[in-house]
């Protein structure tokens, strides 16, 4: 009694009968999510959705608590899940509860004060092997196709994102200048404003690549005169 006068006199207090079960929310959450990133995204967190919530997707949302956040993360681990899967597992979790939250389901975020998995030690980040100089020109020089070798080069020379990358439209060349202005990305057949102000930004062409993308230019298709 006590509690549901501290609800009310917060003004968060619901019925019982009117709290929703785990997957309502997460499917209201998803639709609202479905405005507000990208693609690549949004199909993560329908795939967590989809195969990792079951045992939970039937309980109403004020009944999970930390202690069930907890034992659904250590289930996790005990079927010996990726520990970098499981953590983008518990964002998606964060986040539905998170929305519980601001839509007045329940009044704080179990998955917040949950204690989160930690590596044991033993894991290996992966290695990244990165070419050298001489790998490097063997490379540009065994491949023929005009358009693979300037994206390579460009790849090689700007250090610029994939997405970033194939979002290049030729207008965001500065001949004069030599530079590249990274202004938006591709990614999954959609077109999309960089992550952050610091992803919009100039990167420096030196001479041989403003030739490459010069003889590009020339030899690109007229489907392609819009975009690198």
């Amino acid at each position: 009694m006590r509690e549901i006068e501290d609800q009310l006199a917060r003004g968060i207090y619901l019925p019982d009968k009117k709290i929703p079960i785990f997957s309502k929310v997460a499917k209201e959450w998803f639709e609202y999510k479905k405005l507000n990133v990208r693609a690549s995204t949004l199909k993560m967190h329908r795939g967590h959705l989809k195969h990792h919530f079951q045992n939970i997707d039937n309980i109403k949302v004020n009944r999970i608590t930390t202690a069930k956040v907890e034992k659904f993360i250590t289930d996790k681990q005990t079927n010996d899940m990726n520990l970098t899967a499981l953590r983008k597992i518990i964002v998606t979790f964060n986040q539905v509860m998170n929305y519980a939250v601001r839509h007045k389901y329940i009044d704080h975020n179990p998955v917040r004060d949950a204690e989160k998995p930690k590596g044991q030690g033993g894991e290996e980040k992966e290695h990244i092997r990165i070419l050298n100089p001489s790998e490097i020109n063997a490379l540009l020089a065994s491949e023929k196709n005009q358009k693979y070798r300037t994206l390579f080069m460009l790849t090689i020379f700007t250090g610029a994102r994939q997405g970033e990358l194939f979002g290049l439209k030729w207008s965001d060349l500065d001949w004069f200048n030599n530079q590249m202005h990274v202004q938006r990305t591709y990614n999954t057949g959609a077109w999309y404003k960089p992550k952050s102000k610091r992803s919009n930004r100039k990167i420096d062409l030196g001479p041989e690549m403003i030739t490459e993308l010069k003889r590009w230019k020339i030899a690109c298709p007229p489907a392609s005169e819009r975009n690198v």
